[in-house]
């Protein structure tokens, strides 16, 4: 069983220069290919559990799924609550069989998100859990606009909360369907210099790939959330495989043809993070 803890493979991911994915799942197909490119690129990865995705599917489902896909993969795979908003939320992922969650409070003023984020750490550790935080909001592309993230409070949020890995607002968008953004690393330099725990980036779709190789080997940025492109590769598939023959009706037989475009795809993403 390869079923592995945020902590677990984001420390040698910092000592290493290099970053583990976070791939943002929605159900069983992608996240079974996930774990093959994981495999295919011997690298670990992380799924990744989020509110669209927690709509569809219950967190006690998705903790069994996690975890049998872990138990048969050669990699390390991590169980992850992505953007868990309440303390309730955060224990049903533990409860689950989740072995990270990632509690988001960060449109709130920060002695409360301090205050909640370090209540929800011990929570997690004390599970033997990890859990990371978020330390100014990333916005969404079309939508709510980002606030930048300060070092000086960044360096307190890690501090003060005991987390294993914060998230940070760099530049980054979520859903952005290109790659034309950038992430601002002046902004990063500043950040990382007044801590030590592993950052993250949300939002990762739509940071240039040459951009992302280069913070993965060359900063403490150790993981990078990635959803938008693989939600892309897959739904191309789908249509491709549905259009192929209009009279198939069968959809287990059409979801398998996503299968291997989603694999080549996730391949691509792991190849800019994983260790030389």
């Amino acid at each position: 069983m390869t079923l592995a803890t945020l902590e677990e493979v984001l420390q040698p991911a910092l000592s290493g220069g290099y970053a583990v994915a976070g791939l943002v799942t929605l159900g069983w197909e992608d996240m079974r290919a996930y774990v093959a490119a994981a495999e295919a690129e011997n690298c670990p990865v992380i799924l990744q559990a989020g509110p669209s995705c927690r709509a569809h599917t219950p967190l006690p489902i998705l903790g069994k799924m996690y975890r049998h896909l872990a138990e048969g993969a050669s990699v390390p795979v991590v169980a992850h609550l992505d953007h868990g908003y309440t303390a309730e939320e955060c224990r049903e992922a533990i409860d689950s069989g989740f072995t990270s969650v990632m509690y988001d409070g960060s449109r709130k003023p920060l002695p409360q998100n301090i205050d909640e984020t370090a209540a929800i750490a011990e929570m997690a550790h004390s599970a033997g859990v990890s859990c990371e935080g978020e330390i100014g909001f990333v916005g969404y592309s079309g939508g709510e606009g980002s606030d930048g993230t300060d070092p000086d409070e960044a360096s307190r949020f890690a501090r003060e909360t005991g987390i294993d890995a914060m998230a940070i607002s760099v530049g980054n968008v979520h859903l952005q369907q290109d790659k034309e953004g950038g992430l601002d690393e002046e902004r990063i330099r500043a950040i990382e210099a007044v801590t030590d725990v592993p950052l993250v980036i949300h939002g990762g779709s739509g940071v240039p790939v040459a951009q992302r190789r280069t913070l993965a080997h060359g900063s403490k940025i150790c993981k990078f959330n990635i959803g938008t492109e693989l939600r892309m590769a897959f739904g191309n598939a789908l249509r491709e495989a549905v259009e192929r023959d209009a009279s198939r009706f069968d959809r287990v037989a059409i979801l398998k043809e996503t299968h291997d475009p989603v694999v080549a795809a996730a391949r691509i993403v792991l190849q800019a993070f994983k260790k030389d």
